[in-house]
């Protein structure tokens, strides 16, 4: 499913796979374990968000987002990876996203004690079970490291029952390193860092549910905890785990790196999700966040 967002000359699109089968079993075998476990239905950006996407939105409604300049690592064309983003600003895209329509923004953006803009947590009322970081009513949001590791890893009909991949080519094994492509089983990684990332359409094979570059390309935020996973473009091929269900990383609000991206969630209809289900998705994720 394609969304449509901005007007004429800043206008740009959004790609969306529905990731299904809720209630599924949390793998027991990655990290943070347990995990992968979302107890509704909702979507994910099939694609990393391109530089263009943000030049727009940024022209569009007047966000200031700062991009990393990568003409040291292979260009700054139009459909790479938009990197060096802040999860703040991460943030603002998505509020974005959400106002252009007239949804509910997702993020509580404020400044903290020393006056810098961080993401505050919503009042009671204004958010589901414990995930009090996104509000109830959003549409659009970054999705949390259930969310995002279930469309990674997840496969509802792996040969001998529903369950994991420890890469997300459907594959055990470590896909087959590419500069860039379309092939099923590879993943863009295993280049030279001056290279740079692969256009996010071009970007190697897909998960079980259809997304692209969850492994390689570039690494990408998580909602919870400020966290990015998946593997850039420069991880060796002699360490393909990167890619895999074992590697996740911190960072902060504040923090910005040229090898990482996002990726954008959405629900099907705000209104149809239970709150029983955000809950149990926001309490195992606040489990996880004190563990």
């Amino acid at each position: 499913m394609t969304e449509s967002f901005g007007t004429g000359g800043n206008a740009f699109t959004i790609d969306f796979v529905q990731i299904g089968n809720p209630g599924n079993s949390p793998d027991t075998t990655g990290k943070p374990n347990p995990t992968g476990s979302v107890a509704y239905t909702y979507n994910l950006g099939k694609y990393e968000v391109h530089r263009d996407a943000i030049t727009k939105a940024n022209v569009s409604g007047s966000l200031g987002i700062y991009m990393q300049d990568m003409n040291g690592y292979g260009g700054n064309g139009l459909n790479r990876p938009a990197t060096g983003i802040t999860p703040y600003e991460a943030a603002k895209f998505v509020n974005w996203l959400n106002s252009s329509k007239g949804y509910q923004v997702a993020y509580n953006l404020t400044v903290d004690y020393f006056n810098h803009p961080t993401i505050g947590v919503w009042n009671v009322g204004q958010y589901n079970g414990y995930n009090n970081m996104r509000h109830k009513d959003a549409y659009y949001f970054l999705p949390t490291e259930d969310e995002w590791y279930k469309a990674a890893f997840f496969d509802p009909n792996k040969p001998g029952g529903p369950g994991y991949w420890n890469y997300p080519t459907i594959s055990d094994s470590a896909p087959t390193p590419v500069s860039s492509g379309l092939l099923s089983g590879t993943a863009v990684y295993g280049k030279t860092i001056y290279s740079g990332p692969a256009d996010v359409k071009n970007a190697g094979g897909l998960s079980a549910y259809g997304t692209m570059a969850q492994g390689g390309n570039v690494l990408e935020l998580n909602e919870s905890a400020y966290e990015y996973r998946g593997g850039a473009w420069n991880t060796s091929p002699a360490s393909p785990t990167e890619l895999s269900v074992s590697a996740r990383y911190d960072t902060d609000p504040f923090s910005r790196n040229y090898s990482v991206g996002f990726r954008v969630a959405s629900v099907p209809e705000p209104s149809a999700l239970s709150l029983l289900a955000i809950g149990l998705g926001g309490l195992a994720m606040m489990r996880r966040r004190r563990s």
